[in-house]
């Protein structure tokens, strides 16, 4: 119970300060109170209102906000979000333009499950959506799973991507981004010893651990460096009674968030101050770039700690992806059975995270696939988060990894169309 009553003393001093926000935001704005020409009241509110957004967004799904997009006859056509396959830890989604003939590129984006949703990826899909028939995975946070539900461990991630590949079928094109780079990998050779015609025909993994020693970060010397009861006795909590998951072990998103904001405090703490300021002055908007990045930022999820535990233990601790060892129900995964999809890994320059090498290595280990199958890409300034989103991906990364596509594909040559967000 120890255990329980500290998730839901988190979630306890996370709702206490969003209401304090709310409260000194109320009280400052009373209408009488305009007639006091006193600042201190101006920062009273504007502080009221950054701290009550803050810490509410810590528990809410962003929403994806694709609504329309302009396609090559000039006109808007509305974009609806299908869920294809839904399970109980994740579903699959499909960014379906009403009106637009079928995009002859399938591609398949499978998003991370490391504290953000999806939703991580929404530039990345934005992107994409113009020249390909965009599904995504969808993880559900796991407070809201009942125990019932049962585990999710790294095989059982690996079975999600297997039957998401099964679904959309052999003319799929597999772009993973950044922790499930690893484990899309080993679902590819899965595939390809127990369903080959289930393959897909290109795999793109951008930025994915798939061998954390090939390059030092201090996310692989914080996994050398934790033993797994340190982790399991520091990091893991039973969700509290608020939510359907009550009772299931988790590493909570709340704690996940305060490990990211005290990696860059200082710059946290001068861009808080600064919207702050910015409020006071009535400078700012509800969707002005610091509310863009922080709504997103801030809302986070919690991990299955069966999940969170394998993944450092078998992904960064063994390395079993990079010696070949992973197995998923006691059948060993071997990479060499590739021998038909075509695989380009991409890395940043600058990644602090997966630094350069660690993702590269994914081409070695797949020894029966021909060297014209293969491929690779450093861009030299991007960081972790610019090698899927921003101007690197948009300019530089999604034009290689089309050309890719349509290299080992029938896919047609990218169009111009355009997204538009409202």
């Amino acid at each position: 119970m120890r255990y329980m009553a500290t998730y839901d003393l988190m979630e306890t001093i996370r709702n206490t300060n969003q209401w304090l926000g709310a409260t000194a935001k109320t009280m400052a704005s009373y209408p009488a109170f305009a007639m006091v020409p006193n600042p201190a009241l101006q920062w009273m509110a504007a502080w009221g209102e950054v701290t009550e957004r803050t810490f509410e967004r810590m528990v809410v799904k962003p929403g994806w906000g694709i609504r329309s997009m302009t396609c090559e006859d000039g006109k808007d056509h509305v974009v609806v979000k299908r869920r294809v396959v839904e399970r109980a830890f994740g579903d699959l989604l499909h960014f379906e333009v009403q009106g637009r003939a079928p995009k002859p590129r399938k591609v398949l984006l499978v998003a991370p499950m490391s504290g953000h949703y999806a939703t991580l990826l929404r530039s990345t899909v934005i992107s994409l959506l113009p020249d390909c028939e965009v599904y995504v995975t969808d993880w559900h946070n796991a407070r809201d799973i009942p125990v019932s539900e049962g585990k999710f461990d790294v095989e059982d991630y690996t079975l999600y991507l297997v039957e998401f590949m099964k679904f959309l079928g052999p003319d799929t094109h597999v772009i993973a981004v950044c922790q499930p780079a690893p484990l899309t990998l080993a679902a590819t050779a899965y595939l390809a010893e127990q369903d080959p015609d289930a393959q897909p025909r290109t795999l793109t993994l951008i930025g994915g651990p798939i061998d954390p020693d090939a390059a030092d970060t201090d996310v692989t010397d914080f996994g050398r460096r934790v033993t797994m009861g340190q982790l399991e006795e520091t990091m893991i909590q039973r969700v509290g009674f608020k939510y359907k998951g009550v009772g299931r072990m988790v590493y909570p998103g709340l704690l996940q968030l305060a490990s990211f904001m005290s990696m860059n405090a200082d710059r946290h703490s001068k861009a808080f101050t600064d919207q702050i300021v910015r409020v006071s002055r009535g400078e700012a908007s509800d969707h002005d770039a610091h509310n863009r990045f922080y709504d997103e930022y801030l809302a986070v999820m919690d991990m299955p700690a069966e999940f969170y535990l394998s993944t450092v233990e078998r992904i960064f601790k063994k390395c079993e992806i990079a010696k070949n060892a992973f197995t998923v129900e006691g059948h060993r995964v071997d990479c060499s059975k590739i021998t038909s999809v075509a695989i380009k890994t991409v890395e940043g320059g600058k990644d602090d995270i997966t630094a350069p090498g660690q993702c590269i290595a994914a081409l070695d280990l797949c020894t029966g696939l021909p060297d014209e199958k293969k491929a690779s890409y450093v861009e030299p300034n991007a960081g972790h988060y610019g090698i899927f989103a921003g101007s690197s991906w948009r300019n530089n990364i999604r034009p290689l990894v089309l050309e890719f596509i349509d290299a080992n594909s029938d896919a047609e040559p990218a169009k111009g169309a355009t997204l538009s967000v409202v």
